[in-house]
């Protein structure tokens, strides 16, 4: 039995970052990871030349504060995503060379329904509050929608249909008639709107910290050292007058309180005594999370800089569907990042090891040319089938969900309190959103122990 004032469950940057700001306030801390690392939907791994490659999470941008500060904390600096050449959007074999957000090249019928819609979610994700998104004046209506009811319904141009549904869907890893439409607007307004979302330079993509994510979540379990036990997941999570006690693989804990900091799909694998609030409950058995495989194809040198490409391309359909340069700060060797989301992660699983080697390389080689089919490492990473994260970098919530059952996502049952970027109003989904929910929650029960003790 360890006996500490607060336990941590799961060390993502949320459970780290709990546990670290607990520990920097005196507090005596347990973090029980499941895994055998930690760092959850982040993973950098080194390789035998020394470069870098992030598995998971990668970006960090404006309006990150938490991120930011926590990177100056332990002295971690940024550079920026290469995005020195033009990007690339493939629509029905079509390729469209362009820069910026927007593939504006295309017929104007198309971008001019691209510029409506965009124009519109701005529009809308403004009315949405992001503390209480179900408290929205069109809450009821967005919770009975779909993404892909109102993209059937405002975007006529196939091309532009198509093309937003990739990128707004693939946010979600899901397929866009499995997402609420209210949970689509906030999401994104907690990021500041879709221009922050879907953006590159200025946005949601525009800078990587030098090291990977791992540069920062290295020196926060340092910190934290041997309050970190690893393998360990929790099986049961016992509340009684005095505090709760949680029992995992490898120890029990008794602790004032507990803090849980895993994706709610995973939070449901826990046995909770007594059984938590009915909504509570049911919204872990509601926000699921989706497909995503990501690869990172590494090759001598990024070659496509130098025919005038960044690496960033887009195919609907593909099984390819989105690439990304992902080279680290010294340019060398060159990473292309191919990211897969939704049923088309799905498709892809269902090939063999060789069979989703090729048909990737072969995608890239129509897009970057014959030097794209000779890498010298193809690194695949398929969340869908980490048992500890359930799937993809953020759970969703179909329609319905929201309305009635948003409200129990911050709120604490008794001892147990919640943390994790699904939790938090600001940067919902990103690594951000993620610290801020632990710092939320650190403060949290510092706060409610300080008032039983007076």
């Amino acid at each position: 039995m360890n006996d500490v004032d607060v336990c941590v469950v799961g060390a993502g940057f949320a459970g780290l970052t709990a546990a670290l700001r607990l520990k920097q306030a005196g507090q005596a801390v347990t973090l029980l990871e499941a895994r055998d690392r930690v760092g959850g939907r982040t993973f950098t791994v080194e390789r035998d030349d020394g470069s870098w490659i992030d598995r998971g999470g990668a970006w960090v941008g404006p309006g990150q504060d938490r991120i930011y500060a926590l990177m100056k904390e332990f002295g971690v600096s940024t550079f920026k995503q290469y995005t020195g050449g033009d990007a690339m959007m493939v629509l029905d074999g079509k390729q469209y060379r362009y820069q910026g957000t927007v593939p504006w090249s295309m017929s104007p019928w198309a971008s001019l329904n691209l510029g409506a819609a965009m124009l519109e979610l701005s529009k809308m994700c403004k009315t949405v509050p992001l503390e209480a998104p179900w408290e929205a004046k069109r809450a009821a209506r967005w919770d009975r929608m779909t993404l892909a009811q109102w993209l059937r319904k405002n975007v006529m141009s196939k091309a532009a249909h198509d093309l937003l549904e990739t990128a707004i869907a693939g946010t979600y890893t899901s397929d866009a008639s499995e997402v609420s439409m209210l949970f689509v607007l906030y999401q994104m307004a907690s990021g500041g709107g879709p221009g922050f979302v879907l953006g590159g330079a200025g946005a949601a993509q525009d800078s990587r910290p030098v090291g990977g994510m791992g540069a920062i979540y290295r020196p926060m379990a340092a910190e934290l050292s041997e309050a970190i036990q690893l393998s360990a997941p929790v099986r049961s999570i016992t509340q009684d007058t005095h505090g709760v006690t949680v029992q995992s693989d490898r120890m029990t804990v008794r602790a004032r309180r507990v803090i849980v900091a895993v994706p709610l799909a995973i939070a449901s694998h826990i046995v909770y005594e007594p059984m938590l609030p009915t909504d509570r409950s049911f919204l872990h058995q509601r926000m699921p999370s989706g497909a995503i495989v990501k690869v990172s194809i590494v090759y001598d040198e990024p070659f496509w800089r130098a025919n005038g490409l960044s690496g960033q391309s887009a195919a609907p359909g593909s099984l390819a569907t989105v690439t990304i340069d992902g080279c680290p700060d010294t340019g060398t060797p060159g990473v292309l990042v191919v990211i897969i989301e939704g049923p088309i992660a799905r498709r892809y699983e269902r090939l063999d090891e060789a069979g989703r080697r090729q048909a990737v390389l072969d995608a890239l080689v129509e897009r970057f040319g014959a030097k794209a089919g000779k890498p010298v490492d193809y690194v695949e990473q398929n969340w869908s089938r980490e048992r500890h994260s359930g799937g993809g970098m953020i759970s969703h919530a179909p329609p319905g969900v929201l309305t009635q059952y948003g409200h129990a996502l911050r709120r604490p049952c008794g001892r147990i309190h919640w943390a994790g970027t699904e939790t938090s109003a600001t940067m919902c989904g990103w690594i951000d959103g993620a610290i801020r929910s632990g710092e939320r929650a650190a403060s949290e029960v510092m706060m409610i122990e300080t008032l039983t003790v007076a």
